[in-house]
């Protein structure tokens, strides 16, 4: 029941959120487009269907993959240890998936990644289909963020929760991979 309540507050969230982007629109952009890059110049703006690709491999390579935003306190905390990681080890692949409004990426989400020193590959979800693509993500996943991702092409863990510490994200990381 607990769950189900989460899942509300997550579409009404997201409804007034999209609702609130409306007068801009943002073209979608072709996955197969994207270049990992590190600067985030460039925030490219997915549905899931678009976002799907990034959420599966078929390599050794570890991905991870963190659901966040903005205005969550827990996310912005987590994020530094999230790009520490990155920093520590570049064999993996780490993504941010912002749920943040497309219509502020220039004038709040870029300056909000400067500012905290985030270099990392960051892409954002708009689609109001939340009851969908929740589920396709991971079925026991309520909705709330943070929300984390480790795979690589035999394994795959999913976290929803917020990390409190380095450490804490490479012993998950490393359980899941490991064992």
């Amino acid at each position: 029941m607990v769950g189900v309540f989460y899942r509300f507050c997550f579409v009404c969230l997201a409804s007034v959120l999209l609702l609130s982007a409306c007068e801009q629109s943002v073209p979608a952009v072709n996955v197969m487009e994207t270049k990992k890059t590190c600067t985030n110049d460039t925030i490219l703006v997915y549905n899931f269907e678009e976002l799907a690709p990034l959420l599966q491999t078929n390599k050794e390579q570890t991905i991870v993959v963190n659901f966040w935003a903005m205005w969550c306190v827990p996310c912005v905390k987590e994020l530094p240890y999230f790009q520490a990681l990155a920093d520590a080890h570049p064999e993996l692949e780490v993504v941010l998936v912002s749920m943040d409004f497309p219509a502020e990426i220039e004038s709040t989400l870029k300056p909000f990644l400067r500012e905290k020193n985030i270099n990392l590959k960051v892409v954002l979800l708009d689609d109001p289909d939340a009851n969908t693509w929740i589920d396709k993500i991971d079925p026991n996943w309520s909705g709330a963020i943070p929300f984390t991702i480790v795979f690589n092409n035999n394994k795959r863990a999913y976290f929803e929760q917020s990390f409190e510490s380095l450490e804490d994200l490479e012993n998950q990381i490393n359980q899941t991979i490991n064992n």
